[in-house]
């Protein structure tokens, strides 16, 4: 058997040489440059989520400190709302009555209690007169400063001239003023009675 042989030409070795280069840099290419390319741009696309993610981490915690600072203030202030047990009615009706003691006339009216897990809501509106604003001031202020945390809203105030005689006119101004409020109280260390509202959560 013979074997056809023969030695390439000058003008073959180079193309082989070059058929060789480019599938050097081929393989190159596909197996080692696409690969690390790819590698680099998703270690990229990591750092820039966990440059967010990390950013969102500062921003909750300097979050958390300034509600932290807030609240060792507002303790170190000694102006803290407590959140009493159910059922603390009769206090608070105590308490209005005390705030209100310094108003011309007032009345306070509650709707009925409302309970959404272990809150309890006491609404209630209230309506008062008074001859200056500085009395008014007072009153809203020691109510919502008052040791059952108390919210209040929609607060209107108007006032008035009365006039009556007393051998000569006189006018005197009147400040009339109503408010909507909120007692809150919980159901931890409460004891449930026949006036506990149903749990509007359940």
């Amino acid at each position: 058997m013979k074997i056809l042989s023969r030695d390439f030409t000058t003008k073959e070795k180079a193309l082989l040489l070059v058929l060789v280069l480019v599938l050097l840099g081929l393989g190159y290419y596909y197996f080692i440059d696409q690969p690390v390319r790819n590698s680099l741009a998703e270690a990229a696309e990591q750092k820039e989520n966990l440059q967010i993610e990390l950013s969102a981490v500062q921003a909750k915690i300097a979050t958390l400190e300034k509600m932290q600072r807030e609240m060792d203030q507002i303790l170190a202030s000694g102006k803290v709302n407590q959140m009493p047990s159910y059922n603390n009615s009769k206090p608070e009706v105590a308490l209005l009555n005390d705030i209100l003691a310094s108003a011309d006339q007032y009345s306070v009216t509650f709707s009925n209690a409302t309970r959404n897990g272990d809150q309890i809501r006491r609404n209630f509106s209230l309506q008062f007169t008074s001859s200056d604003y500085g009395t008014v001031k007072r009153i809203l202020t020691a109510l919502s400063e008052s040791p059952y945390r108390c919210m209040i809203d929609d607060i209107q105030c108007s006032p008035t001239i009365r006039r009556y005689y007393d051998h000569e006119r006189i006018d005197e101004t009147v400040i009339n003023v109503s408010a909507t409020a909120t007692f809150y109280e919980t159901m931890v260390g409460g004891t449930p009675d026949a006036g506990l509202p149903a749990d509007s959560a359940a």
